[in-house]
């Protein structure tokens, strides 16, 4: 997928992590979070990315198309990128949910401690 060929075509240009955020103006720790798949740069910065590393976006987004008609390449491109958001989307909501556990767990606790302590007092 788009995180495994970034890191891969990275590597194979020669450039480092730091290297290629200072050619985008990003930060390295952008570079960082596209390479483990917890987001993903934006249609623009994909075209600068495809143009740094010499490649197509398709071959980055990890489908080789083979297509001279650029309109219906865009069209794949976006999809491509609206299903990569829709998944992250998806994994960030649930750990919101699991977040949202543990935050009540720890709430209901904190607020069973504090009654036990009360009445241990009032005895």
């Amino acid at each position: 997928m788009f995180n495994e060929n970034l890191k891969n075509l990275r590597k194979k240009k020669g450039f480092s992590q730091e290297e290629l955020a200072v050619k985008l103006n990003v930060v390295r720790q952008t570079i960082s979070k596209w390479e483990k798949g917890l987001s993903v740069p934006d249609a623009q910065l994909l075209i600068k990315l495809s143009e740094i590393l010499e490649t197509q976006v398709s071959v980055l987004l990890g489908d080789a198309i083979e297509s001279e008609d650029s309109v219906r390449d865009e069209n794949v491109i976006a999809e491509q990128l609206s299903r990569i958001n829709y998944q992250l989307s998806e994994k960030t909501l649930r750990n919101q949910h699991i977040w949202n556990i543990v935050k009540f767990t720890l709430i209901s606790v904190v607020i069973v401690t504090i009654l036990i302590m009360i009445l241990s007092a009032a005895k």
